[in-house]
């Protein structure tokens, strides 16, 4: 076989470049790909949290000035390790009895709550509807999205099995049949505020009673703790957070002319893994990642740890946590407090800070946006959750490509044209 001529080297060269380069975008586009899909469950992340933006004035800080800081806040006698690290943005750490906050890191800092706001909600709702009381399912509550428990349209559910498929499964149909029942969306989350600053959570804001992302909804890991630790005053809410397993009303079987049941299971894997587990609630969104509520209590001691952006899903780091709390948290000094119900209702004042609260760092997408529809408070999230439609990397890809394949094809034509020479013979 003979040499290629200059001409076939010079095509094979450019659909070479062009072919390699085009491999080369498809197999660097798959990291990105697989990075916007939620974490398996149990998997840990490798991905960089971001850095909360220091925006809270020490001297308004609820809760105490210590508790203004955006990094890790500790107090600790010489010799006594520092808390295990944990792979959130923000979490505290504190005495449920006390109200000691024995720890924490950046717990101002305004985040997504995603389903933790379920237990604001319960807190509203647990004292008005007695677990007996019938509530009849819509579209609109069978229609939520996200998590659902399965309410069929048109069946009647008691609050009390409502309550469970809240605080065990998470079902957002739950949460809006029961506000529903409560008064009305409108009003359940009005007095979801007023309650928050009641308790001195003036970092929250809701917006949707189920903690699905809203527009302007925010809270912190400092106000969870408080609203974590006013749910565990009711002995009904305890009770539904620690049920591990119930039956839940399914269709009505024609033929066998019952209602069917199933199983719903209670989504908090420390009460299955964790001795003396007492709740609360876990949540996660695309946008919040992982936040928590959960609390521990052994010997006579609890403690509340409440967390928000989270990137480790597995019940480890927070079991790791407890046990730290359990051996050294009678020997910190507190950083701060979490404040009696009604004792700051009023919510802190300042002038306008320069920079609006958010995150910063590889993973936040740079600096925090304010998109209309989206308020100030949508500014405490990456910048990079805050686009509306992400482009799918492969049209990107598919763009490139195609540029490259026109270059060979332009390159193919000048190589093949008939030089000057080549005429002549």
């Amino acid at each position: 076989m003979g040499w290629p001529s200059a001409s076939t080297r010079g095509l094979s060269l450019a659909l070479a470049v062009a072919v390699s380069a085009t491999v080369g975008l498809l197999g660097s586009a798959a990291p990105s790909t697989a990075a916007t899909k939620p974490t398996p469950t149990g998997t840990a992340t490798t991905a960089t949290l971001p850095t909360p933006r220091a925006t809270v004035d020490p001297a308004l800080s609820i809760g105490g000035p210590r508790l203004a800081s955006m990094g890790v806040v500790t107090d600790l006698p010489a010799g006594t390790p520092q808390p295990p690290a944990l792979k959130d943005v923000s979490w505290v750490l504190a005495d449920l009895d006390t109200g000691d906050v024995v720890a924490a890191k950046a717990p101002h800092a305004k985040l997504l709550p995603a389903s933790t706001l379920k237990t604001l909600t319960a807190l509203i709702l647990i004292p008005r509807i007695p677990p007996g009381t019938r509530v009849v399912a819509t579209q609109d509550d069978a229609h939520a999205d996200g998590t659902r428990v399965g309410i069929v349209p048109g069946l009647p559910y008691t609050a009390h099995q409502l309550f469970q498929a809240l605080l065990m499964s998470s079902g957002n149909d739950a949460a809006y049949a029961l506000a529903r029942a409560g008064g009305g969306r409108e009003q359940v989350l009005a007095e979801m505020n007023e309650r928050a600053a009641y308790l001195g959570a003036h970092d929250t804001v809701a917006k949707d009673p189920s903690g699905l992302d809203a527009p302007g909804q925010t809270s912190s890991a400092y106000d969870l703790a408080l609203i974590g630790r006013a749910a565990l005053q009711l002995k009904d809410f305890r009770d539904y957070v620690t049920t591990k397993q119930a039956r839940f009303p399914g269709k009505v079987d024609a033929r066998a002319k019952k209602r069917a049941t199933y199983v719903i299971n209670n989504h908090n894997r420390l009460l299955y893994n964790y001795d003396g587990t007492i709740g609360v609630k876990n949540g996660y969104t695309t946008a919040a990642k992982r936040t928590f509520i959960s609390a521990v209590t052994r010997g006579g001691k609890t403690y509340l740890l409440t967390e928000m952006y989270g990137l480790d899903p597995s019940w480890h780091t927070q079991a790791a946590m407890y046990d730290w709390a359990f051996r050294y948290g009678s020997r910190a000094t507190p950083v701060g407090q979490l404040v009696a119900p009604g004792t700051a209702t009023t919510p802190p004042t300042s002038a306008p800070s320069p920079t609006s609260p958010g995150l910063q760092g590889p993973d936040a997408g740079g600096p925090a946006h304010t998109l209309a529809g989206h308020g100030a408070a949508a500014a405490a999230l990456p910048g990079s959750q805050l686009l509306a439609t992400p482009v799918a990397p492969w049209v990107g890809i598919a763009g490139l490509a195609a540029a490259l394949l026109l270059v060979a094809l332009l390159a193919l034509r000048a190589l093949t044209r008939p030089t000057r020479r080549e005429r002549r013979h």
